[in-house]
């Protein structure tokens, strides 16, 4: 510990002190244990439906990512602390880190089968079923996002782990999509999961599922020619994805019965929809430039919307510092840092994300920031193709 300290220097802060990694500790160091919230919430759902004899509970999913941690992000407010470079390798070597993210497939599990289990039992209503769907597919949907933390590491335990959390909502083949595509392509036109000015989230969320896939296809497509093997072989890691979750499917069809799978379905569209409505807002009209030679410039802090909020922070193992990220994708969540030339949010992503469903307030919140975050100059922006002569018209740019 100590030598990791000792030649760790300062070059761009030299105000900031030096810090010994004993003397500093992680204020939200277990705090990330609330990360197993949301797969915990089937189970708080049924305590609570038990309890209290109401059964709106069966939507706590939906009631504590939308609801409960919007207004918490803007309660607790912001933190933009980072810890110090010096403390940067111990703190990614801490393995506690690393069993808050593995803790959570386990309980995303239980709760599945759980749900199941109510599913088949025939004790719920109509409503109270589809209540537990949408608590499901929130749990997936916030799963994707463990396995993205999971799918950048190099240990094959924690990408084969990245792959097992991927299988509740079919979604396999965004292991490959985003560590192989998105993160080249992030904030251009040609990335599918990049929305584009003057897009909104219900236009992005067809082209980024369909995009992602060929995208993901193509790249493992390349991939398997390489290596001289089938697309339709045993090597398709996106096939050995779906299969994984045809099997999760139809063992849980056998085990309680075919009614569960139009559920399954639904949180499984839930789940990939959450997923890619937090595309949506992480990199909304942001453009890469390109170079002489034709290729883009790197992928810099500002070519991702940030949010220091701490509870979505929490909930979402940092993915809000999403430019550290795009900078550094196998750093993990504990140590992301705060970059002070990215562009910051409104608030949180829980509530961006709940904005994003209305396109006109979407617009009328996030396009004049961009247009700030650019000088006011509209034509720096990604700009949806079809809008576009609108758009420059609206924005005084001469197309």
């Amino acid at each position: 510990m100590e030598s990791a300290t000792a030649h760790a220097h300062h070059h761009h802060h030299h105000d900031e002190v030096e810090v010994n990694s004993a003397a500093w500790t992680d204020p939200k160091r277990y705090a990330w244990l609330l990360g197993i919230v949301v797969p915990l919430a089937p189970f708080m759902g049924w305590g609570l439906v038990e309890l209290t004899g109401f059964s709106a509970f069966w939507f706590l999913g939906p009631l504590l990512v939308f609801v409960v941690f919007p207004v918490l992000d803007i309660a607790i407010g912001l933190d933009a602390s980072n810890p110090p470079d010096s403390v940067l390798k111990w703190l990614e070597q801490d393995r506690y880190y690393r069993w808050c993210t593995y803790v959570f497939i386990p309980i995303q599990y239980a709760g599945l089968v759980f749900a199941c289990w109510m599913w088949s039992s025939g004790d719920l209503s109509a409503l109270e079923s589809i209540g537990l769907a949408l608590t499901m597919g929130v749990v997936g949907g916030v799963a994707i996002n463990t396995a993205h933390e999971l799918g950048h590491k190099r240990a094959s335990s924690e990408r084969w782990l990245s792959r097992v959390a991927l299988a509740q909502t079919g979604y396999g083949h965004f292991f490959i999509e985003h560590n192989r595509g998105h993160h080249v392509r992030v904030a251009t036109p040609e990335d599918p999961a990049s929305s584009r000015l003057g897009e909104s989230f219900w236009a992005f969320l067809p082209r980024t599922v369909a995009g992602s896939l060929r995208s993901a296809w193509g790249i493992e497509a390349a991939r398997l020619d390489r290596l001289g093997e089938s697309h339709w072989g045993p090597h398709n890691d996106i096939l050995g994805a779906w299969a994984m979750t045809v099997g999760l499917f139809a063992a849980l069809a056998i085990a309680f019965g075919p009614v569960v799978l139009p559920y399954l379905l639904l949180q499984a569209v839930l789940g990939f929809s959450l997923l890619e409505v937090v595309n949506y807002l992480e990199h909304y009209g942001l453009l890469r430039h390109k170079r002489e030679d034709g290729r883009y410039e790197r992928c810099l802090p500002e070519h991702s919307w940030n949010s220091n909020n701490v509870a979505s922070n929490v909930l979402l193992y940092h993915l809000q510092r999403h430019s550290d990220h795009h900078a550094n994708p196998t750093r993990r969540y504990q140590a992301l840092r705060h970059v002070e030339e990215a562009p910051q949010l409104p608030t949180g992503y829980a509530g961006m994300i709940v904005l994003a469903w209305f396109p006109p307030l979407w617009r009328r919140v996030m396009d004049p920031r961009l247009l700030d975050h650019f000088d006011g100059d509209v034509t720096r922006a990604n700009i949806q193709p079809r809008k576009r002569r609108r758009i420059l018209a609206r924005y005084g740019a001469s197309s």
